[in-house]
């Protein structure tokens, strides 16, 4: 019998048809998580071979992630306006199609416009994935669709360099964007085939005013971040400028959103869930360990060791593959319920702090492969302890209605951690290396017996070349410390977590 248009029925999936439903969201999601990361490496050879300046350059990557960061809060609310499968799917071809314009831009204008445009349709791409795999899954296993997502989440990324490395090194810097079409037409039509939409599309008028000041807010607060380095900060009148248009503007969103607006486009109110606010706070230690690497590490080891950018990349995808290995690991102890979430946490976090402490003692200008490779390996199985009981502990802790909210907090999150600590680290690296430089050449006098010798033999330009690249190395060294120190600081607040209730029932929906 077929059942009533309007008869409720269960978007928990089931057999093979949840099998090609994870397949097409894990496809959508390595798409943005790959796109975060894997332009990285390209962009020397794109300013070459568009004649673009570095600065111009840097919008390849500023542009995207500006844009992604104002879709991710409103995310929750496209989804009840237009039917989370209707806009999933959108904004994976949507996505998809910008790929296609970036890959075959002929101008560095046309090709930081289409990056703009992927941004935001790739902006909420992660939060709705996982909010899709919540309601996929049946209650009892919450664990494993939220550790599917995160080899998404967390591969993703750190596959990039190697991947973007791969491609550049032996195609072109086109194919880093056009490798999205393929897995991105198959995805979209996996979401618009399979995917059922949690609550009916229902005509919410947008709330124009929260949306202005959040677009303003945010996206002066990221180019402040991604600019403010080689801009000197505020010594720099624009930066100066949008800081304070970043200030004012989240400030009087939040209270717009609180107090002014009949339907919020972004729902604060979200944030009165103690794992929803809390699991935001740690999504920003998390960010900041997770990206903040991935910036130190290929510079370090492109610029010091002189290694190639696969080689690079592939140095960081062994971090991956212990993720990826110990995630499906976690998910079985998570799913058994025997161990409290917080403690998988703050294992957790210890292991990514001892790792970049370990990281900043073995920096030096020979470090070998396998040397680096061991605490990375280390910070992999750090990050597997992260990603799922997070994810559990936040989307367990509020009702069906609230998850997708929930997830988009937590991955904004994780973007704005990233981008504040890639901006910290960045500042710092500048700081300390001219320190070092300083200290090096202040004590690299005649007086000392090497120094007169290695001018006599090779001249006083190799003597400077060696301060610069110890100063260098000694800086690197200095920002690993520093990103362990805040990380294990970060640790307490993994006790402000409840612990992880047992998840809502399954969700229905009405066509």
């Amino acid at each position: 019998m077929i059942p009533a248009l309007n008869q409720p029925k269960s978007v928990v999936e089931h057999g093979p048809r949840l099998v090609i439903l994870v397949i097409g969201i894990m496809l959508a999601t390595l798409l943005q998580t790959l796109d975060t990361t894997i332009v990285n490496v390209a962009l020397p050879i794109i300013q070459g071979n568009l004649g673009a300046t570095i600065d111009e350059g840097a919008w390849v990557v500023t542009g995207y992630i500006i844009s992604a960061v104002v879709v991710i809060p409103i995310t929750p609310w496209l989804q009840q306006r237009f039917g989370r499968r209707q806009y999933y799917a959108t904004a994976i071809f949507g996505f998809t199609t910008a790929s296609v314009f970036c890959g075959f831009a002929d101008s560095i204008g046309t090709l930081i416009f289409w990056r703009v445009v992927q941004g935001a349709f790739g902006g909420g791409l992660i939060a709705t994935a996982q909010a899709a795999l919540r309601d996929a899954f049946p209650p009892e296993r919450l664990g494993l669709s939220q550790g599917i997502f995160a080899l998404g989440a967390i591969v993703g990324p750190t596959v990039g360099p190697t991947l973007g490395g791969i491609l550049t090194d032996n195609f072109s810097w086109n194919y880093v964007f056009l490798i999205n079409v393929a897995p991105g037409i198959v995805a979209g039509t996996l979401v618009l085939l399979l995917l059922r939409n949690p609550t009916k599309p229902r005509a919410i008028p947008l709330d124009w005013i929260g949306f202005g000041l959040l677009a303003v807010g945010i996206g002066s607060l990221q180019y402040v971040l991604d600019e403010g380095q080689r801009k000197d900060w505020f010594g720099d009148g624009t930066i100066l400028a949008l800081t304070c248009v970043a200030a004012v503007g989240i400030t009087a969103f939040v209270f717009w959103e609180l107090f002014g607006a009949r339907e919020p486009v972004v729902d604060l109110r979200a944030l009165k869930f103690r794992s929803v606010w809390t699991g935001s706070i740690l999504g920003l230690a998390m960010g900041a360990s997770l990206f903040g690497a991935i910036v130190l590490l290929p510079q370090y080891v492109q610029s010091i060791l002189i290694f190639t950018a696969t080689l690079s990349g592939e140095l960081i995808l062994v971090r991956a593959v212990v993720t990826g290995i110990l995630t499906l690991i976690i998910v079985r102890v998570v799913g058994s319920g025997r161990i409290d979430t917080r403690v998988l946490l703050g294992a957790g976090f210890i292991l990514l702090a001892v790792s970049n402490l370990w990281l900043a003692f073995v920096t030096t200008s020979t470090t070998p492969f396998w040397t680096l490779a061991l605490p990375l390996m280390l910070a992999g199985a750090g990050l597997a302890l992260l990603f799922v009981p997070i994810s559990i502990a936040v989307l367990s802790g509020v009702p069906s209605s609230v998850a997708p909210k929930a997830a988009a907090f937590v991955n904004l999150s994780l973007q704005l951690g990233g981008s504040i600590s890639t901006a910290a680290l960045v500042t710092l690296l500048a700081h300390r290396e001219a320190f070092h430089q300083t200290i090096l050449a202040a004590n690299a006098t005649l007086a000392s017996a090497p120094v007169r010798d290695l001018i006599g033999q090779y001249g006083i330009g190799t003597l400077y070349n060696i301060i610069l690249q110890q100063a260098n190395t000694m800086a690197f060294a200095d920002a690993s410390f520093t990103l362990g120190v805040l990380t294990l600081a970060a640790t307490p607040i993994v006790l402000l977590l409840g612990r992880a209730k047992k998840p809502a029932g399954p969700v229905t929906i009405e066509a």
